[in-house]
């Protein structure tokens, strides 16, 4: 099926998706704390944080046959507009109920509609953000500008949330209110009518089908999940590491992650500039073989300022190595199902995350070492054979990314 798109100029673009995603951070930090404190139960805050990641999972399942049923203009600005009333609603039930059981209730469905709406905005404003990058004449530019867009409401997110906090829950949800306006105002009508529902089926149906007749994006799709397998590894087991390995308290833990983040940018905003330079092969060649010595490092460091530098060295050569697979992935994805198709690879992606956890709370605190170690390892080689699959894939059709 084919989706008309509307035109969408580039900074237009950025803002509509800084203020989706700044709304999207802002939410997400701030919904376990708006649990905690109408609650003062950690238990509640527990269930509240469940109750909101569950639906950004399934929310996948949908969000792609959605945005490509509807055009993803239209589900961007119908989203943030929904999400804008929940907000609202949610804002006024705290301000006039008191009894305990409503405001729970009232932070639990927020929660649960927040996640599902996040992740349907995401899809949608990532479809936007492919077809610009498909138009662009250098399209590995409009990916970077992308990323760091996230990368930077990550930072702000819960800073800004923090300190909304601090006059209380309602000015936060209506701040947030304002930021899904925003993005309903900025996003454009769709253009055309939509492309009706095909025969062969929609949603993740069609995605998994395109996904796997198309080797060289199951290479890519493999390498970003091996290096979401390795950072979330690093993650889950840092607490741990940091504690029990180094004896340092948790304190500096968020220092280092902030530190990291704010490395991870850098080389985001340099990606470009280096990709226009050098071409992206070598660019994704040095970011996958810093990535995996970054792992390899942090597995062998003996002391926490050895380990702060490796976490910073893996953390920022990701964000180079992120520009390189978007960009490559929102070529090889057809324009045709496409929200579809990137629903089901971001499945295939998140996967290792949860298992992540897993391991690490199934693995001897002792051996976190090995099994970070061998992650390393299996990155590299993962990395390597989809650059080397999407390089060969790349020079049998003659196209230049």
């Amino acid at each position: 099926m084919t989706v008309a798109l509307p035109s969408l100029s580039r900074p237009r673009l950025y803002a509509v998706r800084a203020t989706d995603a700044l709304a999207s951070t802002l939410i997400t930090y701030a919904i376990p704390l708006l649990a905690l404190l109408t609650t003062g139960s950690p238990a509640l805050t527990g269930l509240v944080f469940a109750v909101e990641w569950t639906p950004r999972i399934a929310a996948f399942g949908i969000a792609g046959g959605l945005a490509d049923r509807c055009g993803p203009a239209r589900v961007l600005r119908w989203g943030n507009l929904v999400r804008a009333g929940c907000l609202c609603a949610a804002a006024a039930v705290l301000l006039g109920v008191h009894d305990d059981r409503g405001r729970t209730t009232t932070v639990l469905v927020l929660g649960a509609l927040s996640g599902l709406l996040a992740e349907i905005g995401f899809v949608a404003s990532e479809a936007l953000g492919a077809e610009a990058a498909r138009h662009a004449s250098v399209p590995h530019r409009v990916q970077a500008s992308l990323t760091g867009i996230d990368m930077g409401a990550g930072l702000a997110g819960p800073a800004l949330g923090g300190l909304l906090l601090l006059a209380g829950p309602v000015p936060l949800l209506l701040s947030v209110t304002a930021l899904a306006l925003a993005t309903n105002c900025l996003t454009p009508k769709q253009m055309g009518a939509p492309a009706p529902p095909s025969r062969a089926g929609g949603g993740l149906r069609t995605g998994w089908r395109t996904l796997c007749s198309i080797p060289a994006l199951l290479w890519l799709v493999g390498g970003l999940a091996a290096s979401n397998a390795a950072t979330g590894l690093v993650q889950a087991a840092a607490p741990i590491v940091v504690v029990e390995r180094f004896d340092e308290s948790a304190a500096p833990l968020g220092l280092v992650w902030t530190l990291a983040a704010l490395a991870s940018l850098g080389v985001v905003w340099a990606a470009q500039r280096l990709i226009t330079r050098w071409g992206i092969w070598p660019v994704g060649a040095a970011s996958a073989g810093l990535c995996t010595t970054g792992c390899f490092a942090v597995a062998v460091a003996q002391d926490f300022g050895s380990y702060a530098g490796a976490v910073a060295v893996m953390m920022a050569a990701e964000g180079g190595l992120t520009v390189v697979l978007r960009t490559l992935r929102a070529r090889l994805i057809p324009a045709s199902g496409f929200a579809s198709t990137l629903s089901a690879s971001i499945i295939c992606v998140l996967v290792p995350l949860p298992v992540a956890g897993l391991v690490v709370g199934a693995v001897p605190s002792s051996h976190l070492g090995t099994v970070v170690t061998v992650c390393s390892l299996v990155q590299g080689v993962v990395l390597g054979g989809a650059l080397w699959r999407l390089r060969t894939s790349d020079l049998r059709s003659a196209r230049t990314f």
